[in-house]
């Protein structure tokens, strides 16, 4: 609450600065901020009585705006990519994911390593084991095992996210 906006027939003040200026009555509060072209802003409406400031609202609103826009930027988001394989995967089309993987990894992203069975190929699954764990000797110098290969109904996943550098 601001200005007219707070009802309280007392309040502790504090000025600009921070110093205390002891409890007043809400007009000679009000009075005090008209006098100084400030706001008098309720900071703790919990308290016995409230604890209003004097500020300058509308500046402290756009410092506030500004340190939110300033965190929102230096903020990373880590989205997660996905490559996907298949258990009859030959050596060189694996290098090539492998190599789209490894520019994923280095952007600092997560990347979802995925399998799908066809046919009679569920049957075997340590084909599609094996294939993971040869996509993963490939890139085990940039990455990590977030999560080992797991097999769910026809398809088998590993997460794969980006080493910690030292």
């Amino acid at each position: 609450m601001i200005n007219e906006e707070i009802r309280d027939p007392e309040v502790r003040l504090i000025d600009e600065n921070g110093n205390q200026m002891g409890i007043l009555d809400i007009r000679e509060a009000q009075h005090l901020a008209d006098d100084r072209n400030l706001d008098l802003v309720k900071i703790n409406p919990n308290s016995n009585p409230p604890v209003c400031k004097l500020m300058d609202y509308s500046k402290y609103q756009f410092d506030m705006r500004k340190r939110e826009k300033e965190q929102r930027k230096n903020q990373k988001t880590i989205e997660v990519k996905e490559t996907r394989l298949s258990a009859t995967i030959d050596v060189h089309d694996m290098e090539v994911k492998a190599k789209a993987t490894r520019k994923f990894l280095g952007d600092g992203n997560k990347v979802k390593v995925s399998i799908r069975f066809r046919g009679r190929q569920i049957t075997h699954g340590d084909i599609g084991e094996d294939v993971m764990d040869k996509f993963f000797e490939m890139l085990s110098d940039v990455a990590i095992k977030e999560r080992a290969p797991k097999q769910e109904g026809r398809n088998m996943y590993m997460v794969l996210a980006p080493k910690p550098e030292k």
